[in-house]
């Protein structure tokens, strides 16, 4: 089976790709503490989390204003802070957001999910509606995307804590997860394990190490999340309920000392991965383009690569990756998160202690 994908990754390398538009990088705002991730406000303006705990909001013309008020403390250390940040879809009428967020102390600490309203310069209303009930004490591997699903439903992804990563296959945990929840933290009723007899109720998938990338193809329904593997291995993996993604049974990774994880890279009862990547390129962020701005890309999947200082273009046919493009390069920049942005432009959010937002526009 290794043979097999390693010579099919092979291929998909060495196919060539559809030529896209060219393309124009516009540096919308820059020196953004640690910027993680951006949701866009109707009115033109951008809601962008600071990993350093600190919520800010953009002006169409890149004023980056101050941290706004009233904000869940968080704990700022190693990949510890805040995450991801979305907005309710009624948002035009009830002002909701849902912030992801490291949460607790060195010794006990775990992914937490707030609702709340925003205000002018500050949030209100805010109210927990999920903390990852598994804590640890490692300030490493939290997760944290958020995908609102059509249903009204929330998906969360949750790491496995690093020094934990047998609890991956724990079912009845929530290190190593995509957690599914209702939008005010209830339990859907279709959850795989909605009756707590196979596995706790808010567990939608499993057998992740550190998942930061989940996006909805509208088109398909399919959702697509890739996650960090350790020394290689990283992955792309359609969910579906119930999916078991194997870490850490199955890796096409190793440790850090160079020992084997497992010696599987498949295995009966585990999902395989769609793609994966040896040596890592380190994915964060993660946009279906269904934009009308870049005809070529429609369809297609773009992933930040923090290692290579890059995004990478997935070339998608039928649910397949069939091909891989390496863009933006010039930039030299670590890419945190990727989004589709309104009139159909990309947005690059890059990494470190002075962050921007970058949109990528039609070059006519």
């Amino acid at each position: 089976m290794r043979t097999r994908c390693f010579y099919l990754l092979l291929l998909i390398l060495a196919a060539p790709v559809a030529t896209a538009n060219s393309y124009s990088l516009t540096t919308v705002a820059a020196g953004i503490p640690y910027p993680w991730s951006i949701a866009f406000l109707p009115d033109g303006r951008y809601l962008v989390t600071s990993r350093q705990g600190s919520l800010h909001i953009v002006s169409a013309d890149g004023r980056v204003g101050p941290a706004l008020a009233n904000t869940p403390e968080t704990y700022f250390a190693g990949q510890g802070g805040y995450f991801d940040v979305v907005l309710d879809p009624e948002f035009g009428n009830n002002r909701t957001i849902y912030l992801s967020f490291a949460h607790g102390q060195p010794e006990n600490n775990a992914t937490r999910v707030i609702r709340a309203t925003l205000e002018d310069d500050r949030l209100a209303d805010v109210t927990p509606i999920f903390t990852a009930a598994t804590p640890k004490a490692t300030p490493q591997h939290y997760g944290g995307r958020l995908l609102l699903m059509s249903d009204g439903t929330l998906l969360l992804t949750t790491g496995d804590g690093f020094d934990y990563r047998e609890q991956a296959q724990d079912t009845f945990g929530h290190l190593g997860k995509v957690i599914r929840i209702n939008r005010d933290g209830s339990v859907p009723a279709d959850n795989p394990f909605a009756d707590g007899r196979d596995g706790d109720p808010k567990v939608y998938a499993y057998g992740l190490r550190n998942p930061q990338g989940l996006a909805l193809d509208a088109t398909s329904g399919d959702i697509y999340l890739h996650e960090h593997g350790p020394k290689g291995g990283d992955e792309l993996n359609r969910v579906t309920p119930g999916s078991n993604f194997g870490w850490p049974v199955t890796s096409y990774g190793v440790n850090y000392s160079g020992a084997r994880v497992s010696p599987f890279t498949t295995h009966p009862g585990i999902t395989d991965p769609l793609f994966y990547w040896v040596p890592s390129i380190a994915p964060s962020g993660l946009a279906i383009y269904r934009g009308r701005a870049f005809p070529a890309w429609r369809g297609d999947l773009f992933i930040g690569a923090l290692v290579d200082r890059e995004v990478r273009r997935l070339q998608m046919e039928q649910g397949q990756v069939v091909a891989q493009e390496s863009l933006f390069s010039e930039l030299d920049e670590r890419i945190r998160d990727v989004r589709e942005g309104p009139q159909g432009a990309l947005y690059l959010l890059t990494d470190g202690d002075s962050g921007k937002i970058i949109r990528v526009t039609p070059d006519r």
